[in-house]
């Protein structure tokens, strides 16, 4: 699968979700988690083409052996289907534990008049921190992908409507390019995604895991051009209903030319991201060849 191909929806139609979130008003998690561990997994591991990549991703970037490797490629897409479970859950009313780290780093570009970047990956569970991560004084406008399921872009309207967050969806007329402008104008947040791309974006090379690997300049570049603070968060499930969010401030040379403000940016982002990785190898949910 090339980067290309990624539809960048949740799995299901409107009624399965709303099945779900009705289900989860009522019962325990960890029923699901049972249920998809026991009976969607594997069929997940048989019939998609994601195995063989959680495969290689374990075999390959991380160094295991062909049997630990395995067991990590089942492990991987159970808590794949935890992280859609618990985001149903949220709808659905209910709450986690939520450790914040780094706290302070988002306290302080909160409190100042310019605006400033996060930047995030398909790595843990980054919607939880759009219920824990958040600003009395601005909005935080998150950049997603406009193909997503309607169901599960109402229920993040309703669940986001509480916390001031707004959705900037990445669309085929490019609309979006004035929108982020104008909400980092107005001294507000913008949340970017850095590890899918969609369309023809340009690419910036980075070393990860010690081999080379694509990801969207367009984030990097948003922050060289103006100059901007930016935070890496990350946010790793840490328990059966607990999360730790990871909040890190990425440094570069604003003085530097412009290429290698972005080198430097993405080269912080990417470094911070393996860190995450390295702490919880099973959360990564990219199930497409990344290093391709």
């Amino acid at each position: 699968m090339s980067r290309r191909e990624w539809a960048g929806t949740t799995y299901g139609n409107s009624r399965m979700h709303s099945w779900l979130i009705a289900f989860l008003r009522h019962a325990d998690v960890r029923l699901a988690y049972l249920f998809a561990s026991v009976f969607v997994v594997p069929v997940c591991l048989l019939l998609n083409y994601s195995r063989k990549t959680a495969y290689r991703y374990f075999r390959h970037i991380h160094g295991y052996g062909p049997l630990k490797a395995a067991w990590f490629t089942y492990v991987n897409h159970c808590q794949f289907a935890q992280a859609v479970i618990d985001k149903f859950a949220m709808y659905a009313g209910r709450k986690f534990d939520v450790e914040i780290v780094g706290m302070d780093s988002f306290r302080d570009l909160a409190g100042r008049e310019d605006g400033f970047l996060l930047m995030s990956s398909h790595i843990g569970n980054y919607e939880i921190a759009g219920y824990s991560l958040v600003s009395d004084r601005k909005t935080i406008h998150a950049v997603v992908y406009a193909d997503e399921k309607a169901s599960v872009m109402a229920n993040r309207n309703s669940m986001f409507e509480k916390t001031n967050i707004s959705m900037i969806a990445l669309d085929a007329d490019m609309n979006y390019l004035f929108e982020i402008d104008k909400a980092l104008s107005d001294g507000d947040i913008v949340s970017f995604p850095t590890d899918r791309f969609m369309g023809q974006a340009k690419s910036v090379e980075c070393m990860f895991f010690g081999r080379a690997a694509g990801f969207p300049q367009g984030p990097f570049r948003v922050a060289a051009m103006r100059g901007l603070d930016v935070l890496a968060v990350n946010v790793m499930k840490t328990g059966l209903k607990k999360y730790t969010i990871y909040v890190t401030p990425l440094h570069y040379d604003r003085n530097s030319p412009r290429k290698e403000q972005i080198r430097q940016l993405s080269g912080a982002y990417v470094s911070e991201l393996e860190k995450r990785l390295r702490q919880y190898p099973a959360q990564w949910y990219n199930f497409f060849d990344f290093w391709q």
